[in-house]
């Protein structure tokens, strides 16, 4: 195992023990567990949404109808102590109708100010893309900034706070596609799937599953703060910050692609692996918890040049040639760099 000095941006706050990691896995495991045991079927999906919210980032559900997208909100929303509000996105959706309007007091002569669903801790805005641009880009700065601002006065959003968007891969009549940069502001896109026989006979026979708010919270805001501080302390040795940088570099000039992966991604990246070796009970990152994310993180970024798209090709198909192309470093680089 190499000795040499770390660049590793931990240094100052002290890596994280094995036993600490360990602790630390159990917490969120019962946190996804919690919300899990709402969900029929993707348990993968669940914990890496649960990595999504210690990230303090937002997720991109892409499903067909009736799988659980909104269910899965809900129950995130229970595990951490939280309320959670739903807006289904219509063409006729105003800014207004998600961050709230200031609402005149007869009674004080002034005006007070109405929240709107956008302050709550898990928010699910169903079927973004069929709301009008405008609407679409009212979330960007609560999704970027965390503060909402009304008529010049500045509102700051819940802790927990995560924006679960959804939308429909199959059905695009009266939608509105997300543009490349609202795209980039989620932290991660993922499918439930179908559920698999068992799961679904048992959806059709209504057993087995809590209603979500009947959960019983297994973290409150200070344990996520613990938890996001302890992923902090997570190692990532300079030879994984390589292989991060050099597969987003291989497809900012890949053939095929028309916009690659940006800085932003990068740090995206590096930061849920973090917490996704934390969730694993490791206090360093190891190259498959870049190739585990990369699609999850990664694809949603990627746009595909229009010779590629007319082909039929995939980003996440590209993005497996990528990783497949540049070499993964050796097990003493990662844990002692």
């Amino acid at each position: 195992m190499t000795t040499t000095t770390s660049t590793d941006d931990t240094a100052g706050r002290g890596t994280l023990s094995s036993a600490e990691a360990s602790e630390h896995a159990a917490a969120i495991t019962a946190l996804a567990n919690t919300a899990g045991s709402a969900v029929l079927g993707g348990a993968d999906t669940v914990r890496m949404a649960a990595v999504a919210l210690l990230c303090q980032g937002h997720l991109l559900l892409e499903d067909v109808p009736g799988v659980g997208k909104t269910r899965l909100a809900r129950s995130l929303a229970a595990a951490v102590g939280g309320e959670h509000r739903r807006v289904q996105f219509t063409p006729d959706l105003l800014p207004a109708d998600l961050t709230g309007v200031n609402v005149f007091n007869q009674a004080s002569g002034a005006f007070d100010f109405q929240p709107g669903p956008i302050f709550a801790n898990v928010v699910v805005a169903d079927e973004i893309n069929r709301a009008a641009p405008k609407t679409q880009a009212a979330l960007l700065e609560v999704m970027e900034e965390r503060l909402v601002t009304v008529d010049g006065v500045r509102y700051v959003a819940p802790d927990p706070f995560l924006i679960v968007a959804t939308q429909n891969p199959v059905e695009f009549d009266g939608t509105y596609p997300l543009p490349e940069a609202q795209l980039d502001r989620f932290l991660m896109r993922l499918s439930l799937g179908y559920p698999d026989e068992a799961a679904e006979i048992a959806i059709m026979r209504r057993r087995g599953l809590p209603d979500p708010d009947d959960l019983r919270p297994a973290a409150d805001a200070a344990g996520l703060e613990r938890l996001r501080a302890a992923g902090e302390r997570v190692h990532v040795g300079d030879a994984v910050y390589a292989y991060i940088r050099a597969v987003a570099d291989a497809t900012r000039n890949h053939p095929r692609l028309r916009l690659g992966l940006s800085p932003r991604a990068t740090a995206a990246l590096a930061h849920a692996a973090r917490h996704l070796a934390l969730a694993l009970g490791r206090p360093y990152v190891i190259p498959e918890d870049v190739e585990r994310l990369a699609a999850p993180v990664w694809a949603h970024r990627l746009v595909l040049t229009p010779e590629a798209q007319v082909g039929g090709a995939n980003p996440a198909d590209l993005l497996s040639e990528v990783l497949r192309q540049v070499p993964a470093p050796q097990p003493d680089a990662v844990v002692g760099g």
